[in-house]
């Protein structure tokens, strides 16, 4: 019990994905200034905004249904968390594992965007409202990529265990290179789930302010804030460990600097992609979804398919 505790609470739990996760913040908005030509914020700005946030008043609005409004940034905080427990990260296995555990791990990456749906829908704000709306219309259109993406090295693989999955492709080495295209569709889509540009629609502060965030402040604001760098952390660990699942056989030290690097390169990738692309329009960045990115994962199932055919002769 004890032991499960310090597993969720401190290391790799909470304490450490939020120390990792205010370190990633850091390292996306200085990458994304630099790229801009621009200086950046300091290292310790991400923990100062956080610390910031949590000595304001919080406040609710009176039409809000007040239970959900204070609960779900916790939901979403909780969900990210967990996640990260069944991925295996610096090693072949997961510190929890079973067979089936990237069906978990996928349903739980859902909760955190429906928890901003459901913030933006009971903060009762017309811009919230909006902002949950697009939220939850932009989930529909990433969702089937990012699954079909992701499942795919796993159809390959023969298994629905991440850590089994990844002690495949570490005994057949270069067979990750099959899944580059999976890859690229995976961190284009990304963006959208993590709402940033050119996906962050639900919260374009031109337009709508802050989206499903608007009414949220204090220490509410800040565990939401938190969720979501947390979840870029755990987001790029599940695409290290799906599509990048090499090194895995290393001394756990070395293994831990070789996951920090890992989330570290995609998280330069996003930064490089946000830097590149202006924000689209909701309809735009549906079609674009359906009609271009959808069809590449399918090619990627596509092609798993095939050499999993072969591969078995």
């Amino acid at each position: 019990m004890i032991t499960s505790l310090f597993y969720i609470l401190i290391f790799p739990g909470f304490l450490f994905l939020s120390i990792l996760g205010l370190a990633v913040e850091f390292v996306d908005r200085k990458l994304y200034a630099r790229m801009q030509n621009r200086i950046g914020p300091p290292w310790f700005q991400p923990l100062a905004d956080f610390i910031k946030l949590l000595a304001k008043e919080t406040i609710i609005p009176e039409k809000a249904e007040k239970l959900i409004f204070k609960l779900l940034p916790f939901f979403a905080l909780t969900s990210v968390v967990i996640t990260f427990l069944y991925i295996p990260t610096w090693g072949i296995q997961a510190l929890f594992s079973f067979n089936g555990d990237i069906i978990v791990v996928l349903y739980l990456l859902t909760i955190p965007t429906l928890t901003f749906f459901l913030a933006g829908w009971y903060s009762k704000s017309l811009f919230s409202m909006i902002g949950a709306i697009r939220a939850l219309t932009q989930f529909f259109a990433y969702e089937v990529p990012l699954f079909i993406s992701i499942l795919s090295p796993a159809l390959l693989a023969g298994t629905w265990s991440l850590s089994k999955m990844t002690e495949f492709y570490n005994q057949h080495p270069g067979y990750w290179l099959f899944n580059l295209i999976g890859f690229g569709v995976s961190v284009i889509v990304l963006l959208g789930k993590l709402e940033k540009v050119p996906f962050d629609i639900p919260e374009a502060e031109t337009e709508i302010v802050a989206g499903s965030f608007t009414e949220y402040t204090g220490m509410l604001l800040a565990f939401f804030r938190l969720a979501i760098d947390i979840e870029t952390v755990v987001c790029a660990a599940l695409l290290a460990a799906v599509f990048l699942p090499f090194g895995l056989g290393l001394s756990p030290i070395a293994g831990f600097f070789l996951f920090i690097a890992k989330v570290l390169f995609i998280v330069a990738l996003l930064s490089l992609l946000r830097t590149v692309f202006a924000r689209l329009r909701i309809d735009q960045m549906v079609n674009f979804c359906w009609k271009y990115i959808a069809p590449i994962s399918f090619l990627q199932l596509l092609i798993n398919i095939i050499l999993g055919a072969v591969l078995v002769k």
